[in-house]
């Protein structure tokens, strides 16, 4: 209360700052129900040991690292490009709330090597706990997200597989901390696009056992790392990944220049950046002429997929938080606006589509490996992370639109996930290679199959709208296959947001079931039942109008199983 002055026009506390509390400074694990109900399923035994690891994470995300994000998105990295004798020396400046914010990451790091260890020996799965670290990170920030997690997976897989020994080695040591480290950067995007190879222009020349790169790259985030994956073509006109170090083996300065940062929309806090390769010693990333190292960075990038599903679900949650605690606060006519039947139909529909998205996500990193998977989960999370910021701004109304307020950041950062790993198109056309090289659709019906048959006992109608929802899109796939190619390609999108829809209902059917089985719920069967009515169910008619409101009549249990509010601490 005493620091601000209060004026006097203000005879109520009804506009005090601290009214108006958002998901900042509060416990983020604590706030959960639904992360802690994951955590206990997918964790088994292993929760009890977990449990106190993911509260003290649940203070740092809401603590230090969300108020860090703040101060870095007002004053993100600047680039040194020359030094006192105008030598370039491209030096990326990161601000002192970016270092804070991942040294403190960095202490307590769930991807690191030897929390896995740790994890494992307590009979905990260290995959589903490394989930729920870049969950939590990235409802504070998805710009240290992508500056901690881009490529560190593909720089030690393809080093390990096809470097010289010596370059392995400088490479263990880069990665020591894990692949969530800050430095490894993917090096793809030219000035013709991201996705046409064909158009790809930067040259790799052969030098011994080592290549010399001349090229281009007009979008490369975390251009301050310390190793790169190049894609650069062959002297025979073959694409290829390489391995490109700030460092050349003599110890002396690669031939690597930074032009200049890129003033972005959002995630400011990872430094993107324009680079050129002037001559930069490289190394190949592939066995000679075999193409297999770029087969193997495609499917790496199928991870990296999923890294950008997680961050679009990571602000999606950040949303429905900050617009929950703001409709609690906020009063119009008379009451609260979470008391307003038309807010209570927005909230409720946020915490289902959220939740769902949370499911596809989860089994994208810890459950079956689906080939299909990673295109779907983030074609949906990703463009949920937009829609959700755009209501949480809506929720706020003309506070939303306002800098000061923390939503209107979320909207701007989350624009960027559906282009980061390919948009929606891309998405589309690798949905369409799966099915039609590696008949991946077979498997994927299997896990949806499989998933349905663990829904909840006491609702038939849900599971046996599923099942059928299951079927008909083994139909889909079928009648898709007899379509003329072109007409095919321009039904790739209503078949893969079905796809979405059918895995997203069956995967919140199998999570109802496990909770009301182990924990006697049924609340996430509501959950189940609300989005197979939504995305799955003939609205007839009327468009639903006539169906029983059970958002409304149950959306007190909604609320308080996905957002548990407590005072900062």
């Amino acid at each position: 209360m005493g620091r601000y002055l209060i004026e006097p026009f203000d005879r109520s506390d009804r506009y005090a700052t601290e009214r108006y509390q958002g998901a900042a400074g509060r416990n983020w694990w604590r706030c959960d129900p639904t992360l802690r109900l994951i955590m206990r399923r997918h964790l088994g035994a292993g929760y009890a040991w977990a449990e106190s690891r993911l509260d003290r994470l649940g203070d740092l995300m809401g603590g230090l690292v969300a108020e860090c994000a703040e101060e870095t998105d007002r004053n993100p990295p600047r680039l040194e490009k020359y030094d006192k004798w105008g030598r370039d020396i491209s030096q990326v400046v990161m601000p002192p709330s970016f270092e804070t914010a991942r040294a403190a990451l960095m202490t307590d790091n769930f991807t690191a090597p030897s929390f896995a260890e740790e994890a494992r020996a307590h009979g905990a799965d260290p995959s589903a706990l490394s989930a729920a670290w870049t969950y939590l990170l990235d409802q504070a920030d998805i710009g240290m997200g992508c500056a901690l997690g881009t490529g560190g997976d593909m720089v030690v897989s393809l080093a390990e597989k096809y470097a010289p020994e010596d370059v392995r080695d400088r490479v263990r040591e880069i990665f020591a901390n894990g692949y969530y480290s800050g430095e490894a950067a993917q090096m793809f995007t030219e000035r013709s696009g991201g996705s046409d190879l064909a158009a790809l222009e930067t040259a790799a020349e052969p030098d011994g056992d080592a290549w010399r790169l001349t090229g281009f790259k007009w979008f490369a985030s975390n251009a301050n790392g310390s190793a790169f994956v190049v894609l650069a073509r062959l002297p025979e006109g073959a694409v290829a990944p390489f391995l490109v170090l700030w460092e050349r083996r003599d110890g002396s300065r690669n031939g690597v220049r930074i032009r200049r940062l890129k003033d972005k929309l959002g995630t400011r806090s990872v430094a993107s950046a324009e680079v050129e390769f002037t001559g930069a010693e490289a190394f190949l990333l592939a066995g000679q002429g075999s193409g297999s190292g770029l087969g193997t960075m495609m499917k790496l990038t199928n991870g990296s997929r999923l890294g950008v599903a997680m961050m679009g679900l990571g602000v999606a949650r950040r949303a429905l938080v900050e617009s929950i605690c703001y409709a609690r606060a906020r009063e119009a006519f008379g009451r609260p606006l979470i008391e307003q039947p038309l807010m209570r139909r927005k909230l409720a529909e946020l915490i289902v589509e959220v939740e769902a998205a949370q499911a596809l996500v989860f089994d994208g990193h810890v459950g079956p490996r689906l080939r299909l998977a990673p295109a779907l989960v983030k074609l949906r999370a990703a463009r949920l992370g937009v829609t959700a910021a755009s209501d949480a701004i809506e929720v706020h109304g003309g506070n939303g639109y306002i800098e000061q307020w923390p939503v209107a950041r979320l909207l701007r950062d989350a624009q960027v996930n559906p282009v980061w790993e390919g948009g929606d198109h891309i998405l589309c056309l690798d949905v369409r290679r799966a099915m039609l090289r590696e008949n991946a659709h077979e498997p994927f019906l299997d896990r949806l199959t499989a998933a349905a048959g663990q829904a909840p006992a006491g609702d038939d109608a849900t599971a046996d709208l599923v099942r059928g929802r299951i079927d008909d899109l083994r139909k889909a796939v079928t009648a898709w296959a007899a379509l003329d190619h072109t007409v095919a390609e321009a039904r790739l999108y209503p078949l893969a947001q079905l796809m979405a829809d059918v895995y997203a209902a069956a995967l919140l059917l199998e999570q109802a079931g496990w909770e009301q089985r182990e924990l006697g719920s049924d609340r996430k069967a509501l959950v189940a039942r609300l989005y197979a009515a939504a995305h799955l169910s003939d609205p007839g008619p009327l468009r639903g109008i006539d169906r029983p409101a059970e958002e409304l009549d149950r959306f007190d249990d909604l609320l308080a199983g996905a957002v548990t509010l407590e005072s900062a601490g």
